[in-house]
């Protein structure tokens, strides 16, 4: 069955162009041109994945992400006009797991849909032989579940967020820069900008760290990047 892709862009010319390509790549296009259309059929379709313009009628599309991130774990890439870094910084920190500055190329955007698309496969995936859980200290990550828990808590996480601490988890003690982790996490050349791995490193630490200032779990190697202390 073919993996079903919600686009919500009011923009009919730019529409039409990202529903075209997608089609041709086999996937299941559905389109929304406002905001309160796309939580209606987000809501009504489950996409595999939603592609969101932030600048949207009636509802934006932050409104609608923040929404949809509290009832699904949809994969969301976002589309922004402005090359603003603020606007992407907030998009990702209320749930979204990407985005694009337009103009962009349709080359990759579908690359981009392909690797996320691919990481959420990955994530619904349990390690073979293994139950998948993950432990660090009172850390745990379960892999098969797609739970964290601190000392028997369970900590909320974004989709993306999650697949950057499992990673780090899954390579204790290994350090990572922030180039290596866009390319295993996020699954492609992210052209350089690397500030989407601080702005989800931070926010992980706010929320597993008793001291987000003096992280225990998720330590910075100065010049080098980041890595999950064992």
């Amino acid at each position: 069955m073919a993996e079903k892709i919600l686009i919500v862009e009011d923009d009919a010319n730019l529409q039409e162009t990202i529903k075209y390509n997608l089609r041709k790549e086999g996937y299941d296009i559905v389109t929304a041109s406002d905001g309160e259309q796309a939580l209606a059929a987000a809501r009504r379709e489950k996409p595999d994945l939603l592609v969101l313009d932030v600048m949207l009628p009636k509802l934006n599309g932050f409104e609608v992400c923040r929404t949809l991130r509290k009832e699904m774990t949809v994969p969301i890439l976002m589309l922004t006009a402005k090359a603003d870094e603020t606007d992407k910084i907030v998009g990702l920190e209320i749930g979204a797991d990407d985005y694009m500055t337009k103009p962009f190329s349709m080359r990759e955007l579908l690359a981009r849909v392909r690797a996320m698309l691919r990481r959420a496969k990955m994530a619904d995936t349990p390690p073979a032989g293994s139950a998948g859980i993950i432990k660090a200290g009172q850390l745990e990550v379960d892999v098969a579940r797609h739970t964290v828990s601190l000392s028997g808590k369970v900590i909320e996480l974004t989709p993306k967020e999650f697949d950057l601490l499992a990673f780090l988890a899954g390579n204790k003690g290994l350090v990572f820069s922030r180039e290596q982790l866009l390319e295993n996490v996020w699954g492609y050349d992210y052209a350089g900008d690397t500030r989407t791995v601080d702005v989800h490193i931070r926010w992980l630490r706010q929320k597993i760290e008793r001291d987000a200032g003096h992280p225990r779990y998720l330590v910075t190697v100065r010049g080098t990047g980041y890595k999950l202390e064992e």
